[in-house]
């Protein structure tokens, strides 16, 4: 391998106020260790060594080793949204590679490449997580691509072809309509495609359908509410339009491995010994 991704985080939705303070904290990471964020939603600033640069969707911030760095939000108004990769080059990394991260990128590097990589930080994100070592490689081959494109500048961003524009459309739609009821039908349509078609290509790029990737972006959506509010379980449930209490619980469940009430009294629980 070129390099070994360490971490591949997707954030949605950054309001709890333990998360914001986690995210938040200005630290630093190891000696050959690379972080790479990319906002697509909210506002905010990001600092990285003496710079500060302000947020906004479509905006790549790339933090060398043992640089200092935060995110700062601006409120719940404008809660970010975000994708973080840790990583760092491998021993087998070509001089080139290496010559990239340290020589002709800029020490503290920004880009804006706009919001049109939802699909990209998805999928590179199923891959690495996979348990195919062929796709985990095609993953980091392709976020290397990604790096020498950051080096190109502007210009080079122009991903994809008309399959994953429309893997991208529905990713945008998804994640701005978490707390709506959104079926397959008007999600095909407002793809421009056919529903079985466009279940079929879906699961093609992204492993999962398109309403099991909508389910699971309700339920990371629970957890803020869950730990950074105190509305009863019913209200969550509405909000994120489930059908009822028990639905919502049962659904959690699956995705978590532990109900709603339990994924909360165990946080606190975290929180209280944490503070004791």
């Amino acid at each position: 391998m070129v390099l070994n991704i360490r971490e591949a985080l997707f954030v949605y939705q950054l309001q709890d106020e333990e998360k914001i303070r986690w995210h938040s904290r200005v630290h630093a990471h190891g000696r050959d260790e690379y972080e790479l964020h990319y906002f697509l939603q909210g506002g905010g600033s990001f600092s990285v060594g003496s710079t500060t640069y302000r947020i906004s969707p479509g905006s790549v911030f790339l933090c060398p080793p043992l640089e200092v760095h935060t995110i700062q939000t601006i409120g719940n108004d404008h809660p970010l949204t975000y994708y973080a990769i840790l990583f760092a080059p491998d021993e087998g990394a070509d001089a080139e590679l290496r010559e990239l991260l340290t020589g002709r990128l800029p020490r503290s590097l920004y880009r804006h490449v706009g919001t049109n990589y939802r699909f990209f930080f998805e999928e590179l994100k199923e891959k690495v997580a996979s348990s195919s070592s062929a796709r985990r490689n095609s993953g980091i081959h392709q976020f290397v691509s990604f790096l020498y494109m950051l080096n190109e500048g502007p210009g080079s961003f122009n991903y994809g072809d008309g399959s994953n524009q429309h893997i991208e459309k529905a990713l945008k739609i998804m994640q701005g309509r978490v707390t709506e009821k959104l079926d397959l039908p008007t999600l095909a349509k407002r793809v421009g495609l056919n529903e079985s078609y466009f279940i079929r290509l879906f699961r093609q790029k992204m492993q999962i359908t398109p309403m099991k990737y909508f389910t699971r972006l309700k339920i990371e959506a629970a957890t803020g509410y869950l730990l950074g509010t105190s509305q009863p379980l019913y209200q969550i449930a509405e909000t994120l339009g489930f059908y009822s209490e028990f639905h919502f619980s049962k659904t959690f469940k699956q995705y978590v491995g532990v109900s709603p009430r339990g994924y909360r009294e165990r946080y606190r629980q975290n929180i209280e010994g944490i503070d004791s």
